[in-house]
């Protein structure tokens, strides 16, 4: 199964060596239009459309945190700072500003990001709202096989690093783009809607520059695409990004075709709380699936602990008592031994790995802290693997989760996704230097063409990844055994995993991650 995704996926990559087509300048971008009196506010924003009050630069369709990173990313670069935007959706949440309590418990929802994605949300002006509310880096981590036989540390030393991530809450990231939105002098609007229709009509003759065409002429000259939404209101945008979700209404009503499967496969997420703070991230290989131990800050961790669906049904129901007794079981003695800390001196089976190691090769073995009770209610989704074949069409484009869904065993679909939203922006701006269209297919494909392979490759090695680990045989285990003290003592595989994981190398060597 593992060779149609990625024989299928492969065919997509060889399809994004186009030919770049000349930009339509007919109707390109006023970038240089005057910034004073910018609006402040969404009624602000509304007046300043003297002609056509529902016509946008960019509709966004789909206000979580990957589309409201692309909104502010477009906020911050000069060249893209006075787009109009339109933001649809029907979250009450995008209405709100600080919603977020300091005493509120964390929420289990959170996301591991990874330096790369700090970096981003702090170029875009994000990460000073981020860090006004809990969150925790990290600096370690520990990754180990129920089996016994091998396990990995991680080190952001061994990359001359000073952390390797951070795991904040989901609601904690939307705040704070939100907040810098708000506090951005931005042309946005906000519509409290669900996306019903989406037209596109085929491009005919150019408009007049000197004339000022209304939003409904440039429509059906197929120079803009119009959107029907529920409660009846419609808008037009030169360009319509699909930023809605695994379930994308753009990607239905567009037409674009995925790849992808269920894993057969439940993830249970949970808050708990420890004695302690934990400062590590923790994954350990179970024979029905990972369990992640994520540290949030205050001695709280999150959970992430995949099993069959009956299973996870069965641990969502139990309760707390036992619930937190199997919990300390799966992370400590539960299915098998601890793995044994090798000494430097000391010969096995694998001593033919180790060289010069990375400091963190010298660390044995620790047992995670103990869960001492629950802090959050006990959550279950269901796990798949889903790709867009195509990632744009004329005046549409799709990113996160709407062009791809990953696994959750690397936490690394929210940092998918923000390199989509990075790409776009950055893809646009170089669009409207030179005059493009910004809903032309050709300039599109820059985007399609940076971003589906990167995309591939991971979901390739995850999804491998995770088949390589729900199959309980002795010579199989021996191999992954194999892989661990590769990682562990095999200094530039080690760097290399870490580089990959941090966002900050493209193509990693060819092994999979373990993060």
């Amino acid at each position: 199964m593992n060779r149609i995704i990625v024989g299928r996926l492969s065919v997509n990559v060889s399809g994004l060596r186009v030919l770049q087509r000349s930009f339509c300048s007919s109707v390109a971008e006023k970038a240089s239009s005057s910034n004073s009196g910018q609006p402040s506010s969404e009624s602000e924003v509304k007046q300043s459309f003297t002609n056509n009050d529902d016509q946008y630069d960019v509709a966004v369709v789909g206000g979580g945190m990957v589309g409201m990173a692309l909104a502010c990313s477009l906020a911050s670069m000069p060249l893209t700072k006075h787009l109009s935007v339109a933001i649809i959706d029907s979250n009450p949440a995008l209405g709100k500003s600080n919603f977020i309590k300091k005493e509120d418990p964390p929420d289990p929802r959170v996301s591991t990001v990874t330096p790369a994605t700090i970096s981003f949300f702090k170029e875009i002006g994000a990460w000073q709202y981020v860090q006004q509310h809990r969150h925790a880096y990290f600096d370690k981590m520990q990754v180990w096989d129920y089996t016994g036989l091998g396990y990995t540390k991680y080190n952001a030393r061994d990359v001359n690093k000073e952390i390797l991530g951070c795991v904040v809450e989901n609601k904690v990231l939307h705040s704070s783009l939100l907040s810098c939105m708000q506090n951005t002098e931005f042309r946005k609007t906000i519509y409290p809607s669900r996306l019903t229709s989406m037209a596109l009509l085929p491009s005919s003759s150019s408009i007049s520059v000197d004339s000022t065409p209304s939003a409904t002429t440039l429509f059906t000259k197929g120079h803009l695409a119009k959107l029907d939404l529920s409660d009846g209101k419609s808008l037009y945008a030169k360009l319509v990004v699909g930023a809605d979700g695994g379930k994308s209404r753009v990607r239905e009503l567009a037409g674009f075709k995925t790849t992808g499967w269920s894993y057969s496969q439940n993830a249970i997420i949970c808050t708990v709380e420890h004695n302690k703070e934990n400062y590590c991230a923790w994954q350990r290989f179970l024979p029905a699936g990972p369990i992640a131990l994520l540290p949030i800050g205050d001695n709280f961790s999150n959970i992430v602990w995949t099993m069959n669906p009956k299973d996870a049904s069965d641990c969502k129901s139990m309760n707390e008592d036992d619930f937190v007794k199997i919990l300390n079981h799966a992370l400590d003695y539960g299915y098998g031994p601890h793995p044994k800390s090798i000494s430097s001196g000391s010969v096995d089976m694998f001593s033919w790995f180790r060289g010069d190691a990375t400091l963190s090769a010298k660390e044995c073995f620790e047992v995670p802290p103990r869960v001492v009770k629950l802090a959050s209610e006990r959550m279950v989704f269901p796990l798949s693997l889903k790709h867009a074949n195509n990632y744009v069409s004329k005046r549409v484009v799709l990113i996160g989760d709407a062009a791809h869904t990953v696994h959750p065993l690397a936490g690394q679909g929210v940092n998918l996704g923000f390199g989509d939203a990075s790409t776009l922006s950055r893809i646009i701006a170089e669009g409207i230097a030179v005059g493009a269209d910004i809903g032309e297919v050709s300039l599109l494909k820059k985007y399609e063409a940076e971003r589906k392979p990167a995309n591939i490759v991971m979901m390739a090695v995850l999804d491998g990844f995770q088949k390589a680990y729900s199959v309980d045989f002795g010579p199989l285990n021996i191999l992954r055994a194999a892989a661990f003290h590769g990682a562990q003592y095999i200094s530039p595989l080690k760097r290399n995993i870490i580089s990959y994981a941090s966002g900050e190398q493209r193509l990693p060597l060819p092994l999979p991650l373990f993060t």
